[in-house]
């Protein structure tokens, strides 16, 4: 898993290296590109938002483009910390800038969507979104505190550039599909009126997963500095 994502990474680079000599030039530094991450989350939780008091309860064309706006939004979180090393314009700084930054960014995310899931009377799912909230949250929490102790901890499947291309690859889909499945979709189970299966779920099965994996990997990481402490202790 760790050799697929290092590769993906350096595929994602050399399609990016053009880009980060332009801002090179141009003389962005990497808290520019970072603060405009922050404000295209923004972006992105105000279509949520709108789409939550403008759009009909089935409408997924906001759905979509919110998920297009939230990868438009990563492509800058993944930017800030390449400029900073081509750049050599790293600091400690600017380490600490883009955490703090990152986790308003998908805390206001989350806030879209949520507003819009609840507003829609999507409750069961907005649930689980707030759920994946706050194990987003942990997940980061849990690395920054051991790395306060001093220990390395960045294991787990759901750090943020994969809860990113996640929420948002799934959002924009399901804006991709409604039109062609349509928008009131379903699959019923038998003798009652709950959906197994609707159009949303496209993106709202995707967000669960979110969810649990993300409170899963804080766990893990909680067991890991226990387990490391213990060896140091010892």
């Amino acid at each position: 898993m760790y050799a697929l994502k290092s590769a993906g990474q350096q595929v994602i680079y050399k399609i990016i290296n053009p880009f980060i000599n332009l801002l090179i030039a141009l003389k962005i530094t990497p808290n520019m590109v970072t603060t405009m991450g922050l404000i295209l989350n923004l972006v992105a939780a105000g279509i949520f938002v709108y789409g939550a008091e403008a759009s009909k309860r089935g409408d997924m064309s906001i759905i979509g483009w919110g998920g297009a706006m939230i990868l438009f939004a990563g492509v800058f979180d993944m930017i800030d910390g390449r400029l900073a090393r081509v750049s050599n314009t790293s600091s400690k700084f600017g380490a600490f800038y883009d955490s703090v930054l990152d986790r308003y960014s998908e805390m206001f995310m989350f806030l879209g969507i949520c507003y819009y899931l609840v507003a829609h009377h999507y409750l069961f799912s907005s649930f689980f979104a707030f759920l994946a909230l706050i194990g987003s949250s942990m997940v980061s929490y849990t690395r920054a505190r051991a790395e306060g102790l001093n220990i390395k901890c960045d294991i787990g499947w759901m750090q943020r550039p994969e809860r990113i291309v996640i929420i948002g690859g799934s959002a924009l889909l399901c804006g991709i599909l409604a039109p062609i499945i349509g928008n009131d979709f379903r699959i019923e189970g038998p003798a009652t009126r709950v959906p197994w299966f609707e159009t949303i779920s496209i993106f709202t099965i995707p967000l669960t997963i979110v969810a649990i994996l993300s409170n899963y990997t804080a766990v893990q990481r909680i067991e890991h500095t226990q387990k490391e402490l213990n060896k140091n202790e010892k």
